[in-house]
């Protein structure tokens, strides 16, 4: 092999090794950022390791909202009315949060088995429910009474 070759054969190999590197970081970035849902059935049945970061959506139970009066503390119940996890959350809450809702909360379990959310969506008017949620409320077979639907799928009956 000519020293021009084996120049040549040495950039090309240095090129795919670099490409390689970066795909392999990339991939491992995307990895640790993405955020699965799940719903609280899942969660209680230990899909979800305490610490990981994921998304839960449900209900909020009726009567189990407590507020704290020093900080921004919020304490409640989530349901999929198969399952119940409680949540905290420390933040402002959003304006159309409120019992009986449906909202998905991003954060993590701790130890004790509490979802700690960083932060909580509630639906955007009396019809719209996450397709997550009503995924999850459609397995339990515990869809709310109101119509609603998302694209061209009916989520839920009146």
């Amino acid at each position: 092999m000519t020293p021009k070759r084996r120049q040549r054969l040495l950039l090309v190999g240095l090129m795919l090794g670099g490409v390689s590197v970066a795909v392999a970081l990339g991939v491992n970035a995307f990895r640790q950022n993405i955020m699965l849902f799940h719903s609280p059935t899942d969660v209680v049945a230990g899909a979800v390791q305490p610490g990981q970061p994921f998304r839960v959506g449900g209900m909020v139970v009726e009567g189990s909202v407590s507020r704290s009066n020093e900080d921004l503390a919020v304490k409640f119940e989530l349901t999929d009315h198969g399952e119940t996890i409680p949540v905290s959350f420390v933040g402002i809450l959003p304006d159309l949060f409120r019992e009986g809702q449906g909202i998905v909360a991003m954060g993590a379990l701790n130890d004790s088995g509490t979802f700690s959310a960083t932060e909580v969506l509630a639906k955007h008017d009396e019809n719209y429910m996450p397709p997550e949620v009503a995924e999850a409320l459609e397995k339990a077979g515990k869809m709310p009474g109101t119509a609603a639907t998302f694209g061209s799928k009916t989520v839920m009956q009146p």
